[in-house]
């Protein structure tokens, strides 16, 4: 599914427009990537949770010749489901 659908099915199962539901999902990820990028965690109960997860520099190989590279240390999003995305995904059925 990509945005438009689910702007599409969020306007059904809610009842509201789709540029509501356009509106109201542009919120929820820009205050999501705002508390996340200020180092902070969103937990959504049943959904699951967004927060910051920090790698270390570490050392790789250069593909094509072999040579040992630095890669450097980096933050990225890490997502953990909840139980009942958990139970959703395992059954195939919503909850």
């Amino acid at each position: 599914m990509k945005k438009t659908e689910l702007i599409e099915a969020m306007a059904v199962a809610t009842g509201e427009s789709q540029a509501s539901s356009a509106r109201a999902l542009e919120a929820l990820i820009n205050i999501i990537a705002k508390e996340v990028a200020a180092g902070g965690e969103v937990a959504i109960t049943g959904f699951g949770s967004f927060k910051t997860s920090a790698r270390g520099e570490r050392t790789g190989r250069n593909p094509r010749t072999g040579e040992p590279l630095t890669i450097a240390a980096s933050k990225s999003v890490k997502f953990v489901p909840g139980a009942t995305l958990k139970t959703a995904v395992s059954t195939g059925a919503p909850q």
